[in-house]
């Protein structure tokens, strides 16, 4: 199964997210951008929940391209220490357990299960969650 876009995770086992380190400033973000002020930097793969939402409607289609049987989902910001905050979705927690603060880990998701070829995208999830 591949990546949602190139480039996004490393080849290591765990894989972890691959943000950008601007050459002049040291500045992290996520993901790498492309040009030549940027070198590739790999993230830590924990961090904290720094804040969060809920999408609890079906987005308008198109664009969205997902199930017709909608299941709302977690959007978060996810603090990464001494590096930058990443958006992802959250995984393996139940809607109302939710914390601000609570330590997360990097995992990978299925973006769409139904599609004909899925695609892997990134999410945290509570440390020590099963996948």
């Amino acid at each position: 199964m591949r990546a949602i876009a190139e480039g996004l995770f490393t080849d290591e086992t765990p894989p972890r997210l691959i943000g950008g380190r601007n050459r002049e400033t040291g500045r992290i973000v996520f993901p790498c951008p492309e040009g030549h002020d940027y070198e590739p930097h790999p993230l830590r793969r924990e961090g904290t929940l720094w804040s969060f939402t809920i999408q609890r409607y079906r987005p308008k289609s198109p664009p969205y391209a997902g199930p017709e049987a909608f299941t709302p989902w977690a959007i978060a910001y996810v603090e990464l220490a001494g590096e930058t905050i990443v958006e992802a979705r959250l995984a393996n927690v139940a809607l109302d357990e939710i914390r601000i603060g609570m330590p997360l880990e990097l995992t990978q998701i299925v973006l769409d299960p139904a599609a004909a070829e899925p695609v892997l995208t990134h999410a945290f999830q509570p440390i020590g969650a099963a996948a």
